[in-house]
């Protein structure tokens, strides 16, 4: 009888841990699907190399901002009130732009929606970082860069003609060693 009560016991053991690892095989799939999306759908119709069209704005706090201006390996950020993935990438685009060797002058994020009011707090978690621009969907840089979708982060540099092209066109967030080697 107690070798049949250790075999069972067993058993259920081996079937708790057989559900745990099922979880974390479908949590996986979860991410990669997701992984999946953002290459099968990105959220802008730019690619290294492209050129950007020319722009010039002014910020939140009443700079121009200019497609001629902006120094080489500048970080672009697209941001959207009201987006999910948006607040969830905005800490570590945050973090991201406070390793950049230029400081905010070379990180400009845009803060895309309707009400001004709404998109208060992206505009002050983003302000100590980088330079920001708030604006419609269609506004001139979601333009400019070719904006389908949000969050979109991209990295570009003057080249010599003046042109401003794309030179990364998924930032990958959690390396910030990225910019400080371009």
């Amino acid at each position: 009888m107690l070798f049949l009560i250790a075999a069972v016991i067993l058993v259920g053991l081996v079937c708790v841990l057989d559900l745990v690892l099922t979880l974390g095989v479908i949590r996986r799939l979860r991410e990669h699907t997701e992984l999946l999306k953002a290459v099968e759908n990105p959220s802008h119709d730019l690619t290294v190399g492209d050129a950007i069209d020319a722009f010039s704005i002014e910020d939140v706090e009443g700079r121009r901002l200019s497609a001629d201006r902006l120094p080489a390996g500048t970080v672009v950020g697209f941001f959207s009130v009201g987006c999910q993935p948006c607040r969830a990438a905005l800490p570590k685009f945050v973090d991201h732009a406070a390793t950049m060797p230029g400081g905010r002058d070379q990180v400009v994020a845009v803060v895309a929606g309707a009400d001004a009011a709404d998109a208060e707090s992206l505009v002050s978690a983003l302000r100590p970082v980088a330079r920001v621009v708030f604006g419609d969907y269609e506004g001139v840089l979601p333009t400019a860069f070719k904006i389908k979708g949000y969050p979109s982060v991209l990295m570009v540099d003057p080249l010599a003609d003046g042109r401003l092209v794309v030179t990364d066109d998924n930032v990958d967030l959690s390396r910030a060693e990225l910019v400080a080697a371009a």
